[in-house]
């Protein structure tokens, strides 16, 4: 039996469903230059394709 990969666990969110969700990328800093609505669209959770589900949830041990 492997151990769960813990970082996976804080960037990954798994939905009632099975769907598995991230963060959008490159919200950390220099945002400034970034529009409103990029900002926005930063602040929401993104689903990640199945192929890359199907090998993260191998990890999480789910």
């Amino acid at each position: 039996m492997n151990k769960t990969k813990k970082a996976l666990t804080k960037r990954f969110k798994i939905t009632k469903s099975g769907k598995l969700l991230r963060r959008l990328s490159g919200q950390n800093h220099y945002r400034s230059k970034k529009t409103g609505e990029a900002k926005r669209k930063g602040r929401k959770w993104v689903q990640i394709s199945k192929s890359e589900t199907k090998r993260i949830k191998r990890f999480l041990q789910i």
